[in-house]
């Protein structure tokens, strides 16, 4: 097997670093979020200047990690959904190889038992039309009334 090559490479290059997971980690939290506020929690976090966090931020968004836009003065950051894919389906190359097959077959069983249980409850309902009786299989109550009479 080969390594990542691409987007993928990128974005496990960029993932690298941990002040770079963090970063990427306040930004998902917050789902949008201000450069200055990403600034501001790394600092009370650890020993970081505003321009490392930066330059950690375009590393992130070289990766198509996070995308950037302006609003007004303020640069909102977001998770990129691209550089997350990509590095997501190299990753996938290792996961169980039986595991979608086996929810496959998991879905299958519990359509076969489905199914079945349709099929028997429509069953019940057709013998029930033609002997006149509820599709419990109980017989019908005037018939188990006269029965009774009978037998007293």
């Amino acid at each position: 097997m080969t390594g990542p090559d691409g987007a993928a490479a990128e974005a496990l290059a960029a993932l690298g670093d941990p002040v770079r997971r963090r970063l990427l980690e306040l930004v998902h939290r917050a789902g949008e979020q201000p450069a200055g506020a990403l600034v501001a929690t790394l600092q009370s976090e650890r020993d970081i200047s505003q321009p490392a966090v930066s330059q950690h931020l375009r590393v992130l968004r070289e990766a198509r990690l996070v995308q950037v836009h302006a609003e007004g003065t303020r640069r909102l950051y977001t998770v990129d959904p691209a550089g997350i894919d990509a590095a997501r389906s190299w990753l996938a190359t290792f996961a169980d190889p039986f595991s979608q097959p086996l929810d496959a077959l998991a879905t299958e069983l519990v359509r076969g038992r489905r199914d079945r249980r349709r099929a028997a409850a429509q069953h019940a309902t057709q013998d029930a039309a033609v002997s006149g009786s509820p599709a419990t299989g109980s017989p019908p109550a005037a018939a188990g009334r006269r029965g009774a009479r009978r037998a007293g």
